[in-house]
């Protein structure tokens, strides 16, 4: 008798990657905010990426899915903070790199 992939005691129900996906991405884009030069082609990408997977988090807490709301809202609200922090400072300085 062969168990299914759903009998599996390691596989968990819970799908949290997009949530932790969106915080780790929102952290890395709030350090690279700070760095000159490179830190707006890394910033921009990884905070557009935050923000769409905090929002599949999101749906996917509220739909009872994963169970890590918070994480999920911190990643997204981290990527819309880094943006915006980079768009202010490309539109003072005129110049975008």
């Amino acid at each position: 008798m062969t168990a299914g992939m759903d009998d599996s005691p390691w596989r968990s129900s819970e799908r949290n990657g997009a949530g932790d996906a969106a915080f780790t991405l929102g952290v890395l884009a709030m350090v690279f905010v700070f760095v000159p030069i490179v830190g707006d082609l890394v910033a921009v990408p990884s905070a557009l990426a935050a923000v769409v997977l905090g929002a599949v988090g999101i749906v996917r807490a509220e739909q009872g899915l994963a169970t890590n709301p918070g994480k999920a809202l911190s990643g997204a609200l981290l990527g819309v903070l880094s943006a915006f922090i980079t768009f202010v400072t490309v539109a003072a300085m005129g110049t975008f790199g």
